[in-house]
Order: C-alpha cells, then structure tokens, then sequence
C-alpha cells in the first residue's frame, strides 16, 4: 500500500490505493450530428497514459460532446474510441471503466460524505468495512478528513466538489473524466481545487480529461491543452506552445490577449510600427496585400514621445505588470509594462510603439462593421 501526505498536514500521512496506471486513449475521426448541427466534425486526438488533458473552447465547440462520447453517453455517428488498445465504441458507459465528476456534483442528499463515495464500491459488492475504509482514505486524501459523516447541505461548493472526485476515484478507474467541475467556486477555491485536482492525477497516475471554457484553468492543470472550434481540433500542445506559439488566429485570439493591427504586407513580412517583421509560419502564402497582425500585449514595446503617433487612452494594474490600451490609427492596441513604471504613462500620455517579437502571426482583416 503506498502512502501520500496530504497537502493539509504535515503530521499525518494518507494510506491510498497504488496508482491505478492510466489508460492510452484514443479518438479517431469522430463525428456527430444533432438535426443541423454538427457538434463533432472529424474529431481526432491521442492521450498519453497518465496523462491530463484538457479540452478547451467556447460554448459550442464541441468539447463536452467529446467528453460524453468518451464516457459513453453519447454514441459517434462515425469514427472510433480506443482505451488501452481495445476500441469501446459499443460498450456501454457502466462497463468502461471511466471516472466522471459531472458539473452539478450529483451527490445523492440523503447519504453521508463517506457513503456517498462508497457507493459504487457497493454496487461493486465490496464488503461494508472495506468499502467505509477506502471511502475514508480517499476523503482524507482530498482533505475531507473531518467531514465523513456530513450529509451534502452541510458542505460547501467546494467541498462538494471534492467529494465528487473522491467518488469517482473510488471505483479506481484507468480513465477520470472532468466537466468543467470549476465553474461554479469563487476565484479563490477554484484555485486551491486546481492545484489539488492536479496533485491528486499526479499521484495516482490516472489518464484525465478536463472539459472547460476557462483558459486560465486550462493552461494551469493540463499536460497538453486541445483548442477546439466547430467540432474540430484547432491546436493540440503544451500550455506554454500554445500561448507562444498560437497554430491558428483562432487560438491566438482564444487563448490569452491579442490585439488586431491593420498591416502592410512587403514579401513575407508586413510593416508594423515602421519595422518590417517576418510573418510566422506558411501564412506569407495568404494572397492578400493587406491584412491583420496578431499581437500578444508582452510583444509591443511602449515608449513615451511627444511626437509619438499613438495616445495612453486606458490603464489596467495587474500586479507586477500594468496593461496600457494605446489608440493609433483608429485601433486598440494593448501593451504590459512594469507597473513601476507605469507612472510614466497617464492617460492621454502621446507613446512611439514597436514590436519585440521575431515574427507575427496573420490573418485576414477583420470586417468593418
């Protein structure tokens, strides 16, 4: 039996089942259809064992419908769902071996923390005093050691959330299936759950997929995050690739802050700010003279100029940073600067802006409306 302490005490130590050695899990050109719409168009992508990955977009990408035809729940009008080697597109929900903490919590209001995560070690016809135990150990593991005997109402949203995942842990699953089990907690036990959720994976090595909306979520817990739009993978890579490095105007502007500047092309590069900078990737090859460039706000440099072309028109402090919007040209364009520095930038404050990046993302230019 391994042993884990747990993050709320330094005295005691956590007993928890060995790691249960996640699953590889594949989706392969999944498609379905709902009357007219198409919540999943040739959706592919391959999960480490072990591994936790989130699934990220708007409402109406798709993501969810990914995640119910993963758990079972839904069946794909076409393409494949692979676990351990072995397809599952016809097994049913119960025989996959899938943990699922769903959004609303399910927990049932009539049993206590502890029965509640014991419940399918019940259905599994687990006998009653082992079943009671690992229900306690695993509620000691999320930190719910004081509160076995609590019924749901006595629990806060946080709480609550923790005893869901402790109940789907409980069953040992190869798989652990996440739908945007944050969405509903203040800022603050978002953030504790996050680092907890991710401990807990990390610990017992269980292949996880998350659904969320949030990128701040996404790009703090996951191992890979796949940017979804339209049914269909946008980008599928590390959290720090996919900030720097965005595949798609889509991703760019999805994930994190950007902001749209009118450019001149010249070649494979466009003129920003009076400098000429290389266009990334195969994007030179859109057959247009004028276009957009995506710009990152750590990107552009400001300095203060009384002949500068642009104006300081709104401050935001972000701590050890102050976001500046700079209108030039008829557009916005946003840029952080040190906050002990930002004294220097009032608004109204005239700036000369330029570009610290080795080259831009583009596309086309955004319609006028």
């Amino acid at each position: 039996m391994l042993k884990f302490a747990p993050r709320t005490s330094t005295a005691t130590r956590v007993s928890t089942p060995p790691p249960s050695g996640g699953a590889p899990v594949v989706l392969e050109n999944l498609t379905r259809q709902f009357a007219a719409t198409r919540a999943l168009d040739g959706f592919s992508l391959a999960i480490e064992p072990g591994e936790f990955v989130a699934l990220l977009g708007p409402s109406g990408c798709g993501k969810t419908t990914a995640l119910r035809v993963l758990a079972g729940f839904e069946r794909p009008d076409v393409g494949r769902v692979i676990v351990d080697g072995a397809e599952i597109s016809d097994v049913p929900a119960q025989r996959r071996d899938m943990g699922m903490v769903f959004q609303s919590y399910s927990l049932f209001p009539n049993m206590t923390a502890r029965d509640n995560v014991a419940f399918g070690l019940r259905l599994r016809h687990q006998r009653g005093a082992q079943r009671r135990s690992r229900a306690a150990e695993l509620l000691e593991l999320v930190g719910l050691a004081d509160h076995v005997a609590k019924y749901p109402h006595q629990l806060s949203g946080g709480q609550q959330q923790r005893v869901a995942l402790a109940r789907a842990l409980a069953i040992e699953p190869r798989v652990l299936l996440l739908d945007e089990r944050l969405s509903a907690l203040d800022a603050k036990v978002r953030a504790e759950l996050r680092d907890q959720i991710r401990e807990v994976q990390q610990r017992l090595a269980i292949t996880t997929v998350f659904v969320t909306h949030d990128q701040e979520e996404a790009l703090s817990m996951a191992d890979r995050v796949c940017v979804m739009s339209r049914g269909r993978a946008e980008q599928i890579a590390t959290p720090s690739t996919l900030y720097s490095r965005p595949a798609t105007p889509f991703v760019a502007e999805f994930v994190g802050v950007s902001s749209r500047v009118n450019v001149a092309r010249t070649g494979d590069s466009v003129e920003l700010f009076g400098r000429d900078v290389k266009i990334r990737g195969d994007d030179f090859r859109l057959d247009l003279a004028v276009m957009d460039a995506l710009l990152r706000p750590e990107d552009v440099d400001v300095e203060a100029a009384a002949d500068g072309l642009g104006v300081v028109t709104h401050r935001s402090f972000l701590g050890a940073t102050t976001r500046l919007e700079i209108g030039i040209g008829g557009e916005a364009v946003k840029a952080d600067v040190a906050s002990s520095d930002a004294d220097g930038f009032e608004l109204g404050t005239r700036v000369r802006l330029s570009v610290n990046a080795r080259d831009v993302l583009v596309t086309e230019q955004r319609p006028v409306r």
